[in-house]
């Protein structure tokens, strides 16, 4: 897919990881529909600098989790942009979930984000997709899905069941729709690392160190560029998942 002229959404689209793909989209002359739920001051400001590419965007709110803001937020994109070509499921919220646990609150919403909120844009975009003849959805998982993280039981759950959605739905939408997923590693540590943490944390790797966010936008690029690929999974790791094999 040639994004020139193109338009994509992409949710959690404001900041960290999911501002980097929002960029680097409007870099190659793509319309960017920013979806955010809290961060309304990131999103306006990642909007300014996506237009300064020269490209149309706008940033709209919508809990991903409910599927009537999500179609809302589906129909004002397709009435602004008069297509919708591309979906990046990058909304994520990470917190931790002990189990077990008598307090669901957090793995509902956990989950309700990951899961349901990955399914319900799909669901949205899946039928203008088809109309159109053409297009591509993005789900953005993590190594938690082969791996699963102690103390966060939702998250690794979320994302293993995103990964399963990925295959499902290149199963249900081909072959006009083509949907694939990409699976960072370390990438932007988290606020309250410790430099200790953080050397740590890329002694697992392969190649001993962090990623950075243009690693993962040059996948997510690549998957919407691919037009032979779908049903697949990129993993932008460094090499983590097999760190432990080296000697």
């Amino acid at each position: 897919m040639d994004l020139h002229g193109k338009t994509a959404l992409v949710t959690g689209g404001a900041h960290r990881l999911g501002k980097a793909i929002t960029m680097a989209l409007a870099r190659r002359g793509c319309n960017v529909a920013v979806n955010y739920h809290r961060s309304g001051e990131a999103a306006r400001a990642t909007v300014r600098e996506a237009r300064a590419c020269g490209v149309e965007a706008e940033a709209w709110r919508a809990d991903v989790a409910d599927p009537d803001q999500v179609e809302a937020m589906v129909t004002a994109v397709r009435e602004r942009f008069g297509r919708l070509d591309v979906l990046v499921n990058g909304a994520s919220l990470f917190q931790r979930t002990p189990f077990p646990t008598r307090d669901l609150t957090t793995w509902r919403r956990v989950t309700d984000i990951l899961i349901h909120g990955a399914f319900h844009c799909a669901n949205a975009v899946a039928p203008l997709m088809l109309e159109q003849g053409a297009g591509c959805i993005i789900n953005i998982t993590d190594l938690s899905a082969w791996q699963p993280w102690p103390n966060f039981a939702a998250h690794s759950v979320g994302k293993a069941a995103l990964l399963a959605l990925t295959r499902q739905l290149a199963l249900e939408l081909a072959p006009t729709v083509r949907v694939n997923a990409v699976a960072p590693g370390l990438i932007l540590p988290p606020p309250d690392f410790t430099p200790t943490q953080v050397e740590r944390a890329a002694a697992r790797t392969l190649l001993r160190r962090w990623g950075s966010p243009e690693d993962v936008t040059h996948a997510v690029l690549y998957l919407i560029e691919a037009e032979y690929v779908t049903g697949e999974v990129l993993v932008v790791d460094g090499g983590e998942r097999f760190g432990h094999l080296r000697k």
